[in-house]
């Protein structure tokens, strides 16, 4: 053999293992770095809220909003969806839609507001702490957040490496908070969990004048990964724990991210007749599970005159017509009254998301 092509073959030799080993320890670096939070972790709560029991009888607002991390003006495409992006188009971007999804939520007078991918020292989002930016907006108002994941630096897409991640969702009460927690859903064991990283709901307490509590539900389920068994999982558990809360006495009102079709319908009433096949992630609402819960229903029954969603897909821009779906609502205890409930377009101008609105009285 030549020596120049010896030369050459183990130049391509040294390059291949150099490889190898870079692609292997990054992917040892992220499976050893991967941890999940603990369970039942308890969450200090902050911020001085305008009044301190709640009362039966009375009329009470409250939003759901996910805010996407501040990255999905109406023309974001995002890559986990089929898109190309992966970070928010500049720190100024993402503090507008954060700012802009607090000032539009706000503007319904809410007593209660479910926040859900409120992030803070991200790659995505420039780390910035958007608890912050949304406490400006909020500041009458007790609260408590719940780390819903957080990753190891993720080098995928190449272009432009997602990095690392840190979520929060976010619960604000006008009413004093007396405790809260934080609970870990059940998620994949394999590969998969590195797509859907940790999840959680959060459990707020607020004082209710006849000895009772009113228990906050704060969920983002899973999205991207998972199979019907986990999915089924966290459901049952969310189920289960509001109703042990319920025949104890206290009031309780879930509300987020579900990352199902709410409806159960949605997919065909908003797209045209068009089902599920194409984005696997839209899943019905389990309302089958949910019936062996006695005690506990969704809030579906819309004010609206026509379906309005919560959601769309993020493989290309918004513009009328694209996929869209009810995803976010409200779930509530036979001891609650659901006044009104209504999806509230946004038109996705600063988030994927789209807020819910609901009333209700403690009864």
């Amino acid at each position: 053999m030549p020596k120049a092509l010896k030369i050459i073959l183990k130049v391509i030799l040294s390059i291949v293992i150099i490889l190898v080993l870079v692609v292997g320890g990054y992917f040892a670096y992220v499976f050893i770095d991967y941890s999940r939070i603990e369970d039942n972790l308890a969450l200090t709560p902050g911020g001085t809220a305008a009044y301190t029991v709640a009362e039966t009888g009375t009329t009470y607002t409250i939003v759901t909003q996910n805010l996407g991390f501040g990255a999905y003006s109406q023309d974001f495409t995002f890559f986990m969806d089929g898109g190309k992006e992966s970070w928010g188009r500049s720190k100024e971007e993402v503090t507008n839609n954060i700012y802009a999804g607090a000032t539009q939520v706000k503007s319904f007078l809410p007593d209660f507001v479910l926040f859900q991918e409120v992030d803070f020292d991200s790659t995505r989002s420039y780390h910035i702490d958007e608890s912050e930016l949304l406490l400006e907006k909020f500041n009458d108002y007790a609260f408590t957040t719940a780390v819903n994941y957080h990753s190891a630096f993720l080098m995928y897409p190449l272009t432009q490496p997602h990095g690392s991640s840190n979520s929060e969702i976010m619960t604000l009460s006008k009413y004093e908070v007396t405790s809260g927690i934080r609970r870990s859903l059940p998620i994949s064991t394999g590969i998969s969990k590195l797509l859907d990283l940790d999840r959680c709901y959060s459990k707020t307490r607020v004082k209710v004048s006849n000895d009772k509590e009113l228990v906050l539900y704060n969920v983002h389920l899973s999205a991207y990964g998972n199979s019907d068994e986990i999915r089924e999982g966290q459901m049952r558990m969310l189920f289960g724990d509001m109703k042990e809360e319920y025949l104890k006495g206290n009031y309780c009102v879930c509300g987020g991210d579900f990352n199902h079709d709410f409806t159960g319908t949605s997919t065909q009433d908003l797209n045209g007749g068009a089902g599920t096949t194409e984005y696997g992630w839209a899943q019905p609402f389990p309302e089958d599970i949910l019936a062996e819960y006695t005690g506990l229903s969704r809030c579906i029954d819309y004010s609206n005159d026509k379906p309005t969603p919560t959601c769309r897909n993020c493989d290309e821009p918004y513009e009328e017509g694209n996929f869209t779906i009810i995803v976010d609502g409200f779930l509530v205890s036979a001891n609650v009254t659901c006044n009104n409930v209504y999806n509230y377009y946004t038109a996705f101008t600063y988030s994927d998301h789209c807020p819910v609105v609901m009333q209700f009285t403690l009864n």
